[in-house]
């Protein structure tokens, strides 16, 4: 247990700030511990945290994907057109889910293949990515998305829970047994933290961080798959901004921005965190423009946490020594 709790300190503190952040808005406004607010905070969190996921994996290695947000938009741009001509839901998924793939494989071409910054790389694929979504529908959305497609994301289970909240979980599953159960999890950290040296150990970077890269893509398109089954329509302007947030959720959960640091179950408390913080904003009656406002604040306070943390780490090694 005691092993548990040093690896994931950083966790359990920002899950214990969520409760006393939970707790301040309830005293503000009792409202908000009612069920009702409980699943909006959860509808909140789906989103934005299957895309931390994959902005996750891009991070441990050194990299960024700023291009989620647009994937996230072909995606069911795609998905709508080809479910509205009567292709069944599963193929239509698994369509989804090589789209993804398939754009998020690209970023790695870019970052491995032509040397680029992941920072450009992405910025420019944002762009692109957007631009193919309003020349593809003529800026105009895509609606009547079949029900059935719909409710294998969108279908309630009991008491207002819903499929896509299962979903998320098995994403994060997922990302855990990556990470801290598989050699590729071993390799992404390596990437991150130094690498040449993993490059020098035998790591083959650049399989790697393609494997990054994919999963962030995946991980776009599952989110757009849900946004499509929930609203019954895509349009190209989905997912604007998104990728803000997935990086505030990965920041907060303790994913080092540098790289060569991050977990699942960190990413999914940040993700618990940020969307407290929205829907309580939204509860306690803030303009919701102060939104962007907080959660740039809290990019800023998150990664600078990560150089307060190096330092202390680097001055109680020096004392011990000493």
């Amino acid at each position: 247990m005691s092993n548990v709790i040093k690896k994931y300190k950083r966790e359990l503190v920002v899950g214990i700030a969520a409760i006393v952040m939970g707790g301040v808005f309830t005293v503000i406004n009792p409202n908000f511990l009612t069920w009702n607010t409980m699943l909006n905070i959860f509808q909140q969190m789906v989103l934005n945290s299957i895309l931390a996921v994959g902005m996750m994996f891009a991070i441990i290695t050194g990299g960024i994907d700023l291009s989620i947000g647009c994937n996230f938009a072909v995606t069911g741009i795609v998905v709508a057109t080809f479910s509205v001509q009567g292709l069944p839901p599963t193929l239509a998924i698994l369509v989804g889910l090589v789209v993804g793939a398939v754009l998020g494989a690209f970023n790695g071409f870019l970052v491995n293949s032509l040397k680029l910054q992941p920072f450009i790389a992405t910025l420019g694929t944002m762009s692109l990515y957007r631009g193919i979504a309003y020349v593809v529908t003529g800026g105009r959305p895509i609606t009547n998305v079949p029900d059935d497609f719909r409710y294998i994301f969108n279908g309630e289970l009991f008491f207002g829970i819903r499929y896509y909240i299962l979903i998320m979980i098995v994403v994060f599953i997922l990302a855990y047994i990556v990470l801290e159960k598989t050699r590729t999890g071993d390799y992404l950290y390596a990437i991150g933290g130094n690498e040449e040296a993993a490059l020098l150990s035998g790591v083959n970077v650049k399989k790697t961080k393609y494997i990054a890269y994919i999963a962030c893509g995946v991980c776009a398109a599952i989110a757009g798959l849900v946004m499509l089954a929930s609203l019954g329509s895509a349009e190209p302007t989905a997912g604007t901004g998104y990728e803000t947030n997935a990086i505030a959720a990965a920041a907060i959960g303790g994913t080092r921005m540098a790289g060569g640091k991050g977990t699942a179950f960190g990413t999914f408390i940040g993700g618990i965190m940020l969307a407290i913080l929205k829907v309580g904003m939204v509860v306690i009656n803030v303009d919701s423009f102060w939104q962007y406002v907080v959660t740039g604040i809290i990019i800023i306070v998150a990664s600078y946490f990560e150089f307060v943390q190096q330092d202390f780490g680097a001055f109680v090694a020096r004392r011990r020594k000493g």
